[in-house]
């Protein structure tokens, strides 16, 4: 009998209030910068409807396969491209787009990144320390973790994780690798939580494994770069919509849009940032840090 694989779903959030401050109208061009298992994207398909068209873009391929059969059907025209949103110019001038009615960033992890031990994202199941978001380039976390300096540790677990505790985990994983590659996400839980006194709901290794993949995957520089060609690449009256997660990826949306709306360019569309309903955040705990802004181009 043959192996029936799993198919995984995604759940996105905020998905009401994405819809109403995005608005994406009948035949627009839609572009989902992290279409992860195409939730959103299912959304954006059937507002644009048959006259419309949805590019896909994602940097894990195995996203990307997935978020294809969970698109399958739907009612535009739909095009898939394996790149980080940063590449987002080359992907629509490869697809003959000048340019896009709306465009889409869902910072989160996705459920197949977060839910396969493999992945090495989770620090709830144990598998290799790996975090990246393209399995076929880059540095791992476990590189990090066994190659830098106490020091390097530190800052980076204080800079991208804002961990109080930075100096001490770092030293406690640089003693502990002398006797052994650190190699498994559970193990690096393990020190530490033997380095940190536990703190409430928050698991001491959440700090940690955000700073790892952040780093692993130059998180706040793909943003960074990222933002700077998306601003270029709407229409006129087009619209952005950037759903974050960490306070780190909100202030850069935040300082981002409000330099353009200084300068003239752009226009916000939600006050402030929009959260997720109590409703949601008791039904989607990954919903519960979630964020979301959208301006208009000038």
């Amino acid at each position: 009998m043959d192996e029936v694989k799993p198919r995984y779903t995604h759940l996105p959030v905020m998905p009401v209030e994405t819809l109403r401050h995005l608005a994406p109208q009948p035949g627009q061009v839609v572009v989902d910068g992290t279409v992860g298992l195409g939730g959103h994207s299912r959304l954006f398909a059937e507002a644009i409807g048959p006259d419309g068209r949805l590019v896909c873009l994602d940097r894990d391929p195995e996203a990307l396969r997935l978020a294809r059969d969970n698109l399958s059907g739907v009612p535009c025209r739909v095009d898939f491209v394996n790149s980080p949103f940063e590449g987002m110019a080359g992907a629509l001038s490869g697809l003959g787009i000048a340019g896009a009615d709306r465009i889409f960033l869902d910072l989160g992890v996705s459920s197949l990144q977060l839910d396969k031990p493999e992945r090495g994202f989770s620090f709830r199941q144990d598998g290799p320390l790996d975090m990246r978001m393209n399995q076929s380039v880059g540095v791992t976390a476990g590189d990090i973790v066994n190659t830098w300096p106490a020091e390097r540790l530190r800052d980076l677990f204080k800079r991208l994780g804002e961990e109080r505790f930075s100096g001490r985990i770092a030293k406690t994983i640089v003693e502990k690798r002398v006797e052994k590659p650190i190699e498994s996400t559970g193990e690096l839980s393990a020190l530490v939580e033997a380095a940190v006194p536990f703190r409430g709901r928050i698991h001491p290794a959440t700090r940690i494994f955000q700073a790892l993949r952040m780093e692993v995957n130059d998180e706040l520089g793909t943003l960074l770069r990222g933002l700077a060609v998306l601003g270029r690449l709407l229409k006129t009256e087009g619209r952005l919509g950037v759903l974050t997660f960490h306070s780190l990826e909100d202030r850069l949306v935040k300082k981002t849009f409000l330099k353009w709306q200084e300068l003239g360019v752009a226009a916000a569309v939600t006050k402030g940032a929009v959260a997720a309903s109590r409703e949601e955040s008791l039904v989607n705990r990954r919903a519960r840090s979630a964020k979301l802004r959208v301006v208009e181009r000038l």
